[in-house]
């Protein structure tokens, strides 16, 4: 009777372990990265906001993020502006080597699109039908995202197009309405603005990192002027980031320790801030590259009726290639990448993106692997309690795994409309 017990305890343990193990992994990782820029000011004399967050966009892409997950909020007033002594152009810096405008900016949201309400619309997801996917934030459970916002603001609040106000308390609802609707796994929220660090005095959702430019009472400076623009071209808190990402690539073991270390207010000529403690992870293991950086997001498949190099002792040729190519493109992504994956489908393989909003599969094949070994192990587990107590006992276990393991492949909305009983 003892021998029976302690053979019961062990599968017990090994069952708990399994699926702790498995669920912990699995809830620990993201599969992409966003990031929503915004300059929320306009006129010529707010040049610098708009060089911020251009300088901002530049860096995100460089380091990985592609365009069709970046939502950029620009006035767009400035480039082609009669007082642009160089038309067409944003410059961060009075030497005028890097042109931030150039020739591949994707502006999202311009002019008075730009406004309270189209940005809480963005972060929350309630979107008239008629919005264009490429204006809409695809997120799910499993995505880092990056919110920054630059503009003129004070205790509280930040002014969008010298014309209205979001307040600490409006983006503190909307972050945790994204909670709410799983639409972040972890986020990075940054804003450039006097006073910036009461913005984020009143967030209350978990799995938020915060950082801002300024304390209450003080402002926020401009970092230098170019004569010859005839105003400020950037602002110093930005330009103290901009420079210190400038030395990282999409490699890059850099950590939000380390970024916040570099933080001097002889240097930025203000006191520079950031708030942990909704944040679940410590800064000294955070990558900086968990949210500037890009995520893998395809699949690359050989299709079985092409026969492979090894089977025939030549390379693959034209002639041998499949004439037919599927793009199975994620929902959400922007027309713009949509363009730009049918000329990568001029190769060999088949290049095939989970339909499900916010999953890839990359991180779906993960999951599928992990499933697969905790079910295995459960049924092992099932077998040694079935040794406890008989065969009737194994044959109800079994099948009650068998049709568990099937449901679990199923994707996730298809498993939460059948209810919670069907959930893996």
């Amino acid at each position: 009777m003892v021998f029976r017990f302690v053979k019961l305890v062990w599968c017990v343990l090994v069952l708990a372990s399994v699926c702790l193990a498995t669920s912990t992994s699995s809830s620990s990782d993201h599969t992409n990265n966003w990031a929503v820029l915004v300059s929320a000011s306009r006129y010529w004399f707010n040049y610098r906001h708009m060089a911020n967050t251009l300088g901002m966009y530049r860096t995100v892409k460089r380091l990985g993020i592609p365009d069709s997950q970046i939502i950029l909020m620009l006035s767009d007033d400035v480039a082609c502006n009669p007082r642009n002594s160089f038309p067409g152009t944003v410059y961060a810096n009075a030497d005028r080597k890097l042109d931030l405008y150039g020739e591949r900016v994707e502006v999202d949201y311009r002019g008075y699109e730009v406004s309270v309400e189209s940005f809480i619309r963005l972060l929350t997801g309630r979107h008239s039908p008629s919005t264009p996917l490429s204006k809409r934030l695809l997120t799910d459970d499993r995505s880092n995202v990056f919110v920054y916002l630059t503009g003129h603001g004070g205790d509280e609040f930040l002014k969008f197009q010298d014309n209205e106000e979001i307040s600490a308390f409006d983006l503190a609802d909307a972050f945790e309405q994204m909670w709410e609707k799983k639409r972040y796994n972890r986020m990075l929220f940054m804003v450039d603005t006097c006073e910036a660090n009461t913005m984020y005095s009143k967030i209350y959702s978990p799995n938020i990192l915060a950082t801002g430019s300024a304390e209450l009472g003080e402002p926020s400076f401009s970092h230098h002027n170019d004569p010859e623009i005839g105003v400020s071209v950037i602002d110093s808190f930005t330009h103290h980031l901009l420079s210190f990402m400038e030395g990282l690539n999409k490699t890059s073991s850099a950590t939000f320790e380390d970024l916040f270390a570099t933080y001097d207010k002889n240097v930025i000529r203000s006191s520079a801030g950031f708030r942990t403690d909704l944040f679940p992870v410590s800064l000294s293991s955070t990558k900086l590259t968990d949210f500037f950086g890009g995520v893998a997001q395809v699949d690359v498949i050989i299709p079985s009726s092409v026969p492979s190099a090894g089977s025939t002792g030549a390379p693959l040729d034209a002639a041998n290639r499949p004439n037919q190519r599927e793009i199975h493109i994620r929902e959400g992504l922007a027309l713009g990448q949509a363009r730009r994956c049918q000329d990568v489908a001029k190769d060999s393989f088949v290049i095939q993106k989970n339909p499900i909003v916010g999953s890839d599969a990359v991180g779906q094949r993960a999951q599928i692997d992990r499933r697969s070994l905790c079910w295995i192990l459960l049924g092992v587990g099932a077998g040694g309690m079935a040794w406890c107590y008989g065969v009737a006992t194994a044959i109800t276990l079994q099948v009650w795994l068998a049709g568990r393991w099937i449901r679990s492949f199923k994707p996730p909305e298809v498993r939460r409309a059948e209810g919670p009983r069907a959930r893996a």
